[in-house]
């Protein structure tokens, strides 16, 4: 398979989005074709177990790794001693036709962790096999980071350079990034907000010269392997909720998915899912208070706010006004045109806005986009519901998603929420709608305990060039 970006440049094989991360037109990279799942070889996958079944889904956009060489990967990936659930992604039903899936059972109890952990093995890979180094430069709202570092870490040809924004996450994701200590890790923390972050990390990519001089590469969302990866726990979402149904009747049978969303990746790989032919109903888009992304799929109106503008939430991982992975469904409403992709974010960067609203009325029966906000008080009052009335306490993202799937519910369409974290990870969200705050284990009071190391810098490109080029591995 070959690889194309949005914007029209040729990027080449699914090896080289792996190091590439920006494309050099400042695009993102998308299959030149995506491939397609049929009912048969869908039943065919239902024995798998989740290494195997993420073997064959990513196989289908890794033509070019060996399949033996990916299904080591995947087991080194999703072996059962870094996952808490022998399932590797466990589905609990909390009645009311929802249910949860849990992807937050890895080694930094997050979502982030289901992609990051097959792309660490996936990149140093590759490396090897090249002989090259590649210096990681990514930017977090908080579960990105930690995820991407714990699949890192020590790894010899790989380092990591992650911004993240100065009192904007919780202090247990500080811990978890900012207590690894291995030289390979470099925890930046910028004077400003997520999109900060973000818009100094599409700054260094878009220099061609000066990524390639520092070998610069990419592991948040704008990285096709992980959207790749995230599209394996769809399927094994739909397969484990139509285990139940009759054989007869499980070809074609819709389900529905609710995505607590900030910076647009996992929901994108439902997307993705869904266009490859697995059988989704609705995707159900859930914000907090930064509602830019519910605007779009309400309005067709697409308008970035200002770092100034962007709310400090309880959801902070969602936190986002400027999602860099949109422009990846943008490029498929217009039909998959480059030159019309191109146009429109230079029309983005023009104006500060983009109009597309002549488009949303296909949003919904076309790609299947619903969407709505959740607020603070939201939160904590679908928390309080939540453990009231099934004993399972969610974070405050995952409750986002929870409400506005509510919303959704359509009679005998299974909906499927995504969940986003461990609760521990939010301990003064859960305090403040619960009364009390998850108990703290062995491991959690020790990482909290442990020490911290971190660069603190402005928002100032200048200093974090210079920065990347005293410590780059070369």
């Amino acid at each position: 398979m070959q690889y194309i970006s949005t914007r029209g440049s040729r990027i080449g094989s699914y090896r080289d989005v792996l190091v590439e991360g920006l494309a050099p037109d400042g695009g993102l990279a998308v299959p030149g074709e995506l491939p397609r799942l049929d009912g048969a070889l869908l039943e065919s996958w239902r024995p798998l177990g989740y290494a195997e079944l993420a073997t064959a889904v990513i196989g289908l956009f890794a033509t070019d790794i060996d399949p033996d060489d990916l299904a080591r990967l995947c087991r080194a990936a999703y072996r059962p001693s870094a996952y808490a659930s022998e399932e590797i992604v466990p589905l609990r039903g909390l009645g009311d036709g929802l249910t949860l899936v849990g992807l937050s059972e890895g080694p930094t109890l997050a979502f982030k962790d289901m992609a990051m952990q097959f792309l660490g093995e996936a990149l140093d890979f590759v490396l090897s096999e090249s002989g090259e180094v590649l210096n990681i430069l990514g930017a977090t709202s908080g579960d990105t980071g930690s995820a991407a570092e714990h699949a890192l870490h020590g790894r010899e040809r790989l380092a990591v350079f992650m911004l993240s924004p100065r009192d904007r996450m919780s202090a247990f994701q500080r811990a978890q990034m900012y207590s690894l200590l291995d030289d390979n890790v470099h925890n930046i923390v910028v004077d400003g907000v997520f999109d900060d972050c973000q818009t100094l990390v599409k700054r260094l990519a878009e220099d061609v010269a000066f990524k390639r001089a520092h070998r610069l590469g990419a592991v948040n969302s704008i990285n096709f392997g992980r959207i790749s990866a995230q599209i394996a726990y769809y399927v094994w979402a739909w397969l484990r909720a139509t285990d139940a149904v009759p054989e007869a009747g499980r070809a074609g049978f819709e389900v529905s998915f609710a995505v607590p969303s900030g910076n647009f990746g996992n929901i994108l790989s439902g997307h993705y899912a869904r266009s490859m032919g697995l059988p989704v109903r609705s995707l159900v888009l859930a914000v907090n208070e930064n509602n830019v992304l519910d605007e779009f799929f309400r309005t067709g109106y697409y308008r970035p706010r200002t770092a100034a503008a962007t709310h400090t939430t309880s959801s902070p991982s969602m936190d986002v006004s400027r999602a860099s992975n949109l422009e990846r469904f943008v490029f498929d409403l217009l039909g998959r045109s480059p030159e019309r992709t191109a146009a429109a974010w230079a029309a983005l960067a023009a104006d500060g806005e983009l109009d597309l609203s002549a488009e949303q009325h296909r949003f919904l029966p076309e790609f299947g986009f619903v969407s709505g906000t959740s607020t603070h008080a939201d939160r904590l009052a679908t928390i309080r519901d939540v453990q009231a009335r099934t004993g399972v306490t969610v974070d405050p993202h995952t409750a986002d998603g929870l409400l506005i799937a509510r919303q959704h519910v359509e009679p005998g369409v299974p909906m499927l929420v995504l969940e986003t974290a461990k609760p521990q990870k939010f301990a003064e969200t859960i305090t403040e709608a619960l009364g009390h705050a998850p108990t703290p284990d062995a491991a959690t009071r020790a990482l909290l305990d442990a020490p911290q190391r971190m660069t603190e810098l402005p928002d100032d490109e200048g200093r974090l060039r210079a920065l990347i080029a005293e410590l780059a591995l070369r």
